[in-house]
């Protein structure tokens, strides 16, 4: 039975103000985050397609809040709630947030090599 803990993730992104600690187990990536920094991904995602992220994610909101755009509507994820993100949403979350989301693994592996493009693209401008 494939398994992992945050400790015992094979992945480690630091991005400044998240860190992700990952690993893929049967087609679907565990994510372990950390919100350093309050921020929102909306300008990151506005390389995607739509300017939001196709990516569904189910998880858990340990600590902090969530809070996911979609076109219609706004929906916040505190604490002790677990979630769903259907395609077309665009998240922010606040400083010492922490979660864990469970997403098919190519997709957000699309998502996230858009995202690190579009980090990079801000840090050189």
């Amino acid at each position: 039975m494939p398994k992992t803990s945050r400790d015992s993730v094979s992945q480690v992104q630091d991005y400044g103000m998240s860190e992700d600690r990952s690993e893929d187990l049967g087609g679907y990536t565990v994510d372990f985050v950390t919100i350093r920094e309050d921020h929102d991904l909306s300008e990151v995602l506005s390389g995607l397609d739509g300017g939001h992220c196709s990516c569904p994610h189910w998880g858990y909101v340990f600590q902090g809040k969530i809070t996911v755009t979609y076109g219609d509507r706004e929906e916040t994820i505190g604490a002790g709630e677990a979630f769903y993100m259907p395609p077309g949403h665009v998240p922010a979350a606040t400083a010492g947030s922490e979660f864990i989301q469970f997403s098919p693994a190519d997709q957000l592996r699309t998502t996230q090599e858009a995202i690190v493009r579009a980090m990079q693209q801000r840090q050189g401008a």
